[in-house]
This record gives structure tokens, sequence and C-alpha cells, in this order.
């Protein structure tokens, strides 16, 4: 956001183009604040911070980066310090994060802090058995969890299983729920409780 909390490189107070071409965009017209972007990853790797990618999402100027993989509680340590660093790089640029999962109204993409969780028995042969017990304990629990089932390279489901890892029948499952302000910390602890421990409602 620029300093006025309007979406940096928005023209102010109107609307740029609708939301498609900026989904993994490039050039100056459509990957408004790689920058920005640029920097965090690179102060993020200097910090020692797990980061994996970046991409530019569907809405101009969202952005989205990868942390992981870690064990534990490590995961929501690593995701702390690579907001902080963000917050800082975004200084320099003069500009203000939102971690607002809406921070737009309208017709405008939210953002998430998908979550994607495994265990040493998942990413072993079948362990494909091992990822549908633990989405059966998520829905279990789900007036703590989830109200919607699981699907295969479903999007729009609470809890995907990507493509690869149901034709590879082992890997791990991704969690949509998580709005891009979560406090990771609970996160991290839910699906562990939930899954690893078996606790229930």
């Amino acid at each position: 956001m620029d300093r006025d909390g309007w979406p940096f490189g928005w023209p102010k107070g109107g609307y740029p183009q609708p939301q498609g071409p900026f989904y993994y965009g490039i050039g100056a017209c459509l990957a408004l604040g790689r920058d920005l972007v640029e920097s965090h990853y690179k102060v993020c790797l200097y910090a020692g911070v797990n980061i994996r990618g970046t991409n530019a999402e569907v809405m101009p100027v969202q952005w989205e980066y990868q942390v992981g993989p870690s064990e534990g509680i490590n995961a929501a340590n690593q995701l702390w310090m690579s907001r902080y660093l963000l917050q800082r790089i975004a200084e320099e640029f003069g500009t203000q994060v939102s971690f607002h999962p809406k921070p737009i109204a309208g017709d405008w993409n939210g953002a998430g802090c998908h979550t994607n969780f495994s265990t040493l028995v998942m990413r072993e042969p079948n362990g494909i058995n091992a990822i549908h017990t633990a989405i059966e304990r998520l829905k279990a629990r789900h007036h703590t969890h989830i109200s919607l089932c699981a699907g295969v390279a479903n999007r729009g489901a609470s809890i995907r299983i990507p493509r690869q890892v149901d034709e590879e029948k082992c890997g791990y499952f991704e969690d949509r729920r998580p709005a891009s302000n979560c406090d990771q910390y609970a996160v991290t602890s839910i699906i562990v409780r939930t899954v690893c421990l078996g606790e229930q409602d």
C-alpha cells in the first residue's frame, strides 16, 4: 500500500484494469512492486529465512511468497521473521504492507496463508492413506477447523490434495483456510494437535 493506504501503483481514487493479467505478470504495468518483493527475497536469504519463491498474484500489486519446508514451530518462526523483514523493506520503499485478507472492497481476489503440511508417513509410499486420515480428523473438528470437504486439485476446497500427490500416492496436503493475517503459531498448533496428537472437540 502507498502511504495514504491506497494500493501502490493504482490510480489515486481510481482502479486499474480488472484483475487477471497481473497473475505471474511481467512488465512495469503488470508487476507493480517487483523491486520491493525481490529485495525482500534477498534479505530473507541473507537472514537465513527459509524462503522458496515469490510470484505476482491476481490483484495488481498483490504478491505471494513461500516459506519452508520447515519442521514444527520453526515454520511459524520463519513466517514471523519474513513478515518483519517485509515490513522493514517496505519502509525503505516508502510503502506499507497489508496482511489483510481483503484489503480492497469489490471484485478483487483476497489473500490467504495456505499451509502445506505433511508428516514422514505422508511422504512415504502409500502416504495418501495418512493424508486422508488427517483430513478426516480435520473434518471431524469442523467447528474448530473446517466446514468444507477436501478435493483433489480443487482450488476452491478448504483442504486441497495436489494432483501430483494424488497420482504418486504420497506427499502433503494444503490447508487453504488460514487468512493472510493469521496467527501462524495458532495455525501450526491446531493442525499438529488435530493431525498428529488426535485431539478432538
